[in-house]
């Protein structure tokens, strides 16, 4: 008889998974409560979930038969599109941790917990190594990366798919009662009213609309770009100059106070969108204006010159902006300078910047600022001319 004590053998690895599912999903199960702040949420049945279909799928592939083309292909993590993973234990895996909360980088480390808690206690079960062992072995962890695939795979889409119905909520469902504000107060405003602080609201709300509508588009671009999605823009050929000069007679018209002037030297037309860039040119100006010196003017100066490219460059006397603000300035979520009373600017949400930068790139061009308390702050614009 064999001493009680003794450790107790296997034939294969697809058998010592099998006859060891408790110890291993246990070990797991204590890693997975590690990953906070998902895992402190969870109750033992959600974080073992399915692992133990997850571990039978891993038993079955091990014994099933593949060519060396078939091994290739899994070590890369690319398996056949109708494997066990594809269909359930690795898919389901994905969705039920975005549900619980899991980031991406949490649910491919519960893999590697799952892959570490086996062989080690595979290990520990053998004095030696036979051959089957290290092919067995080898077959466990090229199931785990095809795992592993499938699971990405699928939290990647879960997640595409999610943005695309926050992107419809957005573009449709919040646009649309915007739009129906800013209409009636402009109706509003051409009727005409008696009462001054009447005017004074109404003119209100149609601003107010106004800045929610440019708050939500640069929210639609900031998502579009979050995902990897260029800023889309239809080219046309079109006169820079005359743009700048109509966004800048719109700055006039509510800023009767401030002086902007538009320059041009040499060829003004160019190959753009004139819609996205003249969102990039209203927030630069918009800016000079809220953070410029009142009573020095703003120059805005357009140069064709170069046959091959134009520059566009919106300057401004005032308070510079500091040097290591400069080089995050166009990150996301970066606020300009704060000046005057700090939560007068409390509603910025800082995205003008960066999406007048996905918008300049989405040309193929570039934007770049100098500034410094002697000259002031400069944005320039360098635009290819097709």
């Amino acid at each position: 008889m064999s001493n009680s004590t003794e450790r107790p053998t296997y034939e294969r690895l697809a058998d010592f998974i099998r006859q060891n599912q408790a110890p291993i999903v246990k070990e797991w199960t204590e890693f997975a409560r590690t990953l906070s702040p998902a895992g402190d949420r969870m109750t033992k049945l959600a974080l073992e979930d399915h692992i133990v279909d997850l571990l039978g799928f891993v038993a079955d592939d091990l014994e099933t038969a593949q060519t060396p083309r078939e091994q290739f292909d899994k070590s890369r993590g690319d398996g056949t599109n109708d494997s066990a993973f594809s269909q359930s234990a690795a898919e389901l895996h994905a969705a039920l941790r975005l549900a619980d909360g899991f980031d991406i980088d949490q649910m491919v480390s519960e893999y590697r917990a799952l892959r570490a808690s086996v062989v080690k206690q595979w290990v520990a079960h053998h004095r030696s190594l036979a051959d089957t062992d290290i092919e067995d072995l080898t077959r466990f962890n090229e199931a785990i990366d095809q795992a592993v695939t499938e699971s990405v795979a699928h939290y990647t889409k879960t997640i595409n798919d999610s943005r695309n119905l926050f992107l419809g909520v957005l573009g449709h469902d919040l646009r649309n009662p915007l739009g129906a504000v800013s209409m009636g107060a402009q109706w509003m405003e051409r009727s005409g009213t008696t009462d001054a602080k009447q005017a004074r609201v109404v003119s209100e709300i149609r601003l107010a609309a106004g800045r929610a509508t440019q708050i939500l588009n640069d929210l639609l671009d900031l998502t579009r770009s979050s995902f990897g999605t260029q800023i889309p823009v239809t080219k046309t050929n079109n006169d820079v100059a005359a743009l700048c000069q109509e966004i800048a007679d719109e700055f006039r018209a509510v800023n009767p106070d401030r002086k902007l002037e538009v320059t041009k030297e040499g060829d003004p037309l160019v190959s753009c969108d004139p819609a996205r860039l003249g969102q990039v040119l209203s927030n630069l100006m918009g800016n000079a204006v809220h953070y410029g010196d009142a009573a020095s003017p703003i120059t805005v100066t357009v140069a064709g010159n170069d046959p091959d490219a134009m520059t566009i460059e919106v300057h401004n006397l005032g308070t510079s902006i500091p040097l290591d603000a400069q080089k995050s300035i166009f990150q996301s979520w970066t606020r300009g300078q704060e000046v005057g009373d700090p939560s007068e600017h409390s509603t910025h949400l800082g995205l003008g910047l960066h999406i007048a930068k996905l918008i300049v790139e989405a040309h193929g061009g570039e934007i770049s600022v100098v500034s410094s308390e002697q000259t002031g702050t400069r944005f320039s614009i360098r635009l290819p001319r097709k």
